[in-house]
């Protein structure tokens, strides 16, 4: 997509108390080539999430919001793209895991696997960071278009932690979500 002369979307624009939303299901795509290399003889009814991102991304500049930053999920995954934007804001971001969206066939694989979903690529995704009090113009927005129905708030900026993303668990306690760095192992033990 093309930027708007005098759009600035860098990473740096993000603030403490800006909010983290993503436009749907997260690792459809990742899974899904996991599963249709053939060498797992997995099952599995999934769809890779590729779409394009570009009426998407009209309709959140169009709202008028003060979109801070805008990222796509690829290589990596939400994983990789939320620590390069708290690095190069020097902020910390967390997330909430019973907030994220992902479908039970995405956790059941990377559960078989031993992988995190977090990392897995995705091809039409992104995540976008907008201030607290316009996310809900910008959620409406995003779910007015197809590929973003599942539009959702994940997370948050906060001024702790600086270039670290965190994720509160299921369990309530909290784990760093590290950049990743190679490819993902599967856990052994």
């Amino acid at each position: 997509g093309i930027i708007p002369p005098g759009r600035n979307l860098s990473s740096k624009n993000i603030r403490p108390g800006d909010m983290v939303i993503v436009n749907g299901v997260l690792g459809n795509h990742g899974a899904t080539i996991l599963a249709a290399r053939g060498e797992l003889a997995l099952s599995t009814n999934l769809i890779s999430d590729c779409a394009s991102l570009g009426h998407l991304m009209d309709a959140v500049l169009n709202t008028g919001c003060d979109i801070r930053t805008a990222r796509d999920l690829t290589r990596g995954g939400l994983a990789s793209a939320l620590n390069e934007i708290a690095q190069d804001a020097d902020l910390g971001i967390e997330i909430d895991e019973q907030s994220l969206p992902l479908n039970p066939e995405v956790s059941g694989i990377c559960e078989i696997l031993g992988l995190d979903p977090l990392y897995l690529a995705n091809e039409g995704r992104l995540v976008i960071f907008v201030a607290k009090d316009q996310a809900p113009t910008v959620l409406e927005a995003m779910r007015s278009v197809k590929v973003g129905q599942g539009s959702c708030i994940i997370g948050k900026v906060v001024s702790q932690h600086p270039s670290i993303v965190t994720m509160k668990t299921l369990l309530g306690g909290s784990r760093t979500v590290d950049m990743l760095t190679g490819n993902q192992l599967p856990r052994i033990c």
